[in-house]
Formats: structure tokens, sequence, C-alpha cells
């Protein structure tokens, strides 16, 4: 493991991959294509990685502040990345922080495959913690995998995507991820135009499946991180064994926020995943299929 005086670190992976880590950001790189484009890609991507930290917690304060009327004014190309991702959804409580790992992972990717007119790359994706951002050069493709529930992790879903689709982000969220959740998804998984785009979609759309029942357990975002940027909003820390109607009714709730999320362009596809049902949203060709889909 290689570091960096701010506490960046970076490692070569058995496999070939690269793992930098910095924080709370956990990157995974996979880059495919000729050695010296391999080589040069990666020193790329850590050179944007390694300041990138402390350029965002400069802004931290902003970004974490809700978006209103006021288009937020900040320096850092990721952070304004965030607020782009996050504005379109300012209907809702959003801060550009339901961006940030999406974000990341496309300004790591973008540096990797800037080759400047040396070789390029095949394929590469940046997966910052299950919020990816995909590279594909003509003819090359990715195949995806869903798991809806990291306490009994098998695949639930897939897509392979191709260069000739839309798709260049992929990004999950739901209660029991890392990050918190004001719904009761096990998992929403969002295909977009890039990572970032994806990541805030999944956030909300994860927040919309949702429904009052007393076996769902609920906490102060402060009460469980002080530094969170949801303060006292209630998220989600237990969901019991719900009835057949009930998580029926979640999942239609956020069946509609994807659906209004695609016609509005900002998509191109979700699968929602609870408790053993699931559904599916998608334009795209081949659709993400969800096993048991709804």
């Amino acid at each position: 493991m290689r570091g960096q005086g701010n506490g960046a670190v970076r490692a070569a992976l058995a496999d070939g991959r690269l793992h930098f880590q910095h924080g709370p950001i956990d990157l995974i790189i996979g880059l495919d294509g000729e050695a010296a484009a391999v080589r040069a890609a990666g020193a790329r991507a850590w050179d944007t990685f390694a300041p990138l930290l402390p350029a965002l917690v400069e802004e931290l304060a902003a970004l974490r502040r809700p978006l209103d009327v006021a288009y937020p004014l900040l320096r850092h190309p990721v952070a304004r990345a965030m607020a782009r991702a996050a504005w379109p959804h300012r209907e809702v409580l959003v801060t550009p922080m339901a961006a940030v790992a999406g974000a990341v992972a496309d300004a790591v990717l973008a540096a990797a495959v800037d080759a400047g007119g040396g070789p390029p790359l095949a394929r590469a994706y940046v997966n910052n913690g299950g919020d990816i951002a995909l590279y594909l050069a003509p003819g090359q493709s990715y195949a995806a995998g869903v798991v809806g529930n990291i306490d009994q992790p098998q695949l639930d879903a897939g897509t392979r995507i191709s260069a000739e689709m839309p798709v260049r982000g992929i990004a999950s969220s739901g209660w029991r991820g890392r990050s918190f959740s004001r719904g009761i998804a096990d998992n929403v998984t969002v295909l977009a135009t890039d990572a970032a785009a994806a990541d805030v979609a999944a956030t909300l759309i994860a927040n919309a499946i949702d429904i009052d029942h007393p076996g769902i357990r609920r906490a102060p975002a402060r009460h469980l991180d002080p530094d969170s940027d949801l303060g006292d909003t209630a998220v989600t820390i237990a969901v019991g064994e719900l009835p057949e109607a009930a998580v029926q009714a979640a999942l239609l709730a956020g069946v509609d926020a994807a659906r209004s999320m695609q016609a509005r362009g900002l998509i191109h596809g979700a699968v929602l995943m609870l408790q053993e049902r699931h559904c599916t949203v998608s334009g795209l060709a081949p659709a993400l299929s969800g096993r048991g889909a709804r």
C-alpha cells in the first residue's frame, strides 16, 4: 500500500485492479487495455484522486445545505457536478451530498480515460462503494449484477451494458446500505447517464419506498452521525416483516418516483427490491431484470 502525505493511499490488487482509499472514499478501479494504456490511466486516476477529499471538505458546509430556489455557487468541479446532479430533484429534501459517491467515481474515471493522444483504454470502471462509473469503447460491454439484501447475498437482478447504450453510471441505495435512507427499500439500483445522476436518483427512489407500519424503526440522522447532512430527519434503522399489502404499497410509491424520473430523462432504468419482492422500471433493451420481478 502506497500513500500520500494527506492520507490518501493506493494499492494494486492481485487481480490487476487498483484500490484507492482516503477517509470515507474507497474505490476499486478496473482498467482494460494495452499495458501502457493501463499504467498511464492508473497514474492519471491517482493524480485526480489524491487531492480530492481535502478539496471537497473545503466546501462541505455548502454541499450539506438542502437545495432550494438558489443554485449553489461551488468551486471544485466535483462539487459542481454534485450540485448539478441533485438540482433537478430540488422539489424534495435533497443536498448535493446525495451525489457525492457517484460524482467522485465519475471524476476519477474521466481522468483515467483521458489518454490525451496516447493509447486508449478498451473498458474501465470506478466502483465507489457500489456507485459505479463506466467507460466502454465501441463494441465493449460490462455485465452488471444486483444483490438485493447484503445480509443474504445472492444475485437478484442483472443486465449487460453495452457501448451502444446510454448508460455510464450505476448506483444503489437502501436502508441496509452504508448511507442513511428515509425509506425502507432493501435495495434500489439505478442506471443513468453518469454515476452522479444514478447516485442521487437511487437515494431518492429508495426514500420514496416507504409506508407507516409499527414494524419500522427510525431515528434522527444526527443521533447516528452528528455530521450527517440530514440533521434531525428520521432515517430507517430497522424493518420488520411486513404484510404483502404494505410491501406492494411501498414498492408502488417507489415505482411512481422512478417512472417520473425516467419520463424527465433523469434515469434510464431501475430495479426496486423490498422483502423478496422486485419491481423493474426500464425502457432499455436489454432491460434490467429481477428475480421474481413484479
